[in-house]
C-alpha cells in the first residue's frame, strides 16, 4: 500500500524492481494493478465497450455531466491501458462534470505506428457519432497519452477535420529523439522514468517512421491553429524539456498555450490520485481548465 506524500511516494518508487529487467507482459500486469489501490468517485459507472473496433471505457461521474473527455493513457506506447488509469480518467471526469471515454489503443511492440494513432481518431469520432459536439470534447493524455493527444490534434487538423475545444497535457512525450537538456539534467531526481526505457519504447513504437516525424515527436508539428493547451509537468521530470519546448513553440505560433511546471513532482504524479494532495490540485486544474474551455451548453 502506497504511503502519503511525494517524499513516501519517492521511496516507494526506489524499492521497486526496475521496469528494464521486467519482461514487458509483466510490466503491463503490474501496471494494470493500479485498479486494487486507487480509489474511485461514489457513483462513477464504469461501461466497457467497443469503439472503432477496439474495446474502451466509458467512465460516467454521478451528477449532470456537461462535457467529454477522450482520455489516452500513458505507457510509453507499450504498456498501460483503461484499467491502469481508469482512476485517473475518473477523477478529472468527475471534477469537470464530464463523461469520459479511455480507448484500449493498440500498443507495440505488437502494433508499432501509426496504430496508437488510428485508435485514438476512431475514439474521437466516436465521441461525435454519440452526439457530442467537437467543441464539448477535450481530448487529455499522461506521458505517451499526452504526445498521442497532441499527434491527433495533428492529424485533424492535416485531415480538415474540427477540434475539440481544448486540449490537456500530462507531463507529456513529445520529442522522441530525446533533444532535450532534461533528459540529462534530470535523470539522477527521476525515479520513474530511465533513458534505457525511454530508448526501447521510442524505437518499438516508431515503426517505419523516423523519430522526429511529427506524428510520431508531435513536438516537430505544426502547432499552429491547435485548440487551447493546459501543460501539466513536474519539476524533477526527465521529460520538462518536453513540455516546456512544446509550450514555447505553441506560443510562438500563436496557439493559446498554458504550461504549469510543479515543483518536486514526478512524472505523472497526478496518478498517486487521493494519496498525494497535489495530485488533487493538478486536477481541479485540469476540470476548471475544461469547464472555461468547453463550457456547458447555453452558458454565457
Amino acid at each position: 500500500m502506497l504511503a502519503h506524500g511525494i517524499e513516501a511516494i519517492r521511496e516507494h518508487l526506489a524499492g521497486l524492481p526496475a521496469f528494464d529487467t521486467i519482461e514487458i507482459p509483466e510490466r503491463r500486469k503490474r501496471f494494470d494493478a493500479a485498479e486494487q489501490v486507487f480509489k474511485l468517485p461514489e457513483g462513477l459507472a464504469v461501461n466497457k465497450i467497443e469503439c472503432g473496433g477496439r474495446p474502451a471505457e466509458l467512465l460516467t461521474p454521478a451528477g449532470e455531466v456537461e462535457r467529454a473527455l477522450l482520455y489516452l493513457h500513458g505507457g510509453g506506447y507499450v504498456i498501460g491501458s483503461p484499467q491502469s488509469h481508469r482512476h485517473l480518467a475518473a477523477a478529472i471526469a468527475n471534477t469537470a462534470g464530464a463523461v469520459a471515454l479511455a480507448p484500449d489503443y493498440r500498443l507495440a511492440p505488437e502494433h508499432a505506428f501509426p496504430c496508437a494513432l488510428v485508435d485514438a481518431v476512431a475514439a474521437y469520432s466516436w465521441l461525435q457519432e454519440n452526439g457530442w459536439r467537437p467543441e464539448q470534447i477535450t481530448i487529455a493524455g499522461d506521458s505517451a497519452g499526452g504526445g498521442l493527444a497532441l499527434a491527433t490534434l495533428l492529424h485533424l487538423k492535416a485531415e480538415g477535420m474540427a477540434l475539440p475545444g481544448a486540449a490537456v497535457c500530462i507531463s507529456p512525450w513529445t520529442d522522441l529523439t530525446a533533444s532535450g537538456a532534461s533528459h540529462q539534467s534530470r535523470a539522477d531526481v527521476d525515479p520513474m522514468v530511465t533513458a534505457t526505457n525511454l530508448r526501447e519504447y521510442a524505437e518499438v513504437y516508431r515503426g517505419d517512421r523516423a523519430l522526429d516525424d511529427p506524428l510520431v515527436s508531435p513536438l516537430f508539428g505544426d502547432l499552429a491553429g491547435l485548440p487551447p493547451l493546459l501543460i501539466q509537468v513536474g519539476d524533477d521530470e526527465m521529460l520538462l524539456d518536453d513540455a516546456r519546448e512544446l509550450h514555447a513553440r505553441a506560443e510562438a505560433v500563436g496557439t493559446d498555450s498554458k504550461l504549469e511546471v510543479w515543483d518536486g513532482m514526478v512524472h505523472v504524479w497526478h496518478w498517486f490520485g487521493e494519496y498525494l494532495d497535489e495530485a488533487a490540485a493538478a486536477t481541479g486544474n485540469i476540470a476548471r481548465f475544461m469547464r472555461v474551455r468547453c463550457p456547458a451548453p447555453g452558458a454565457a
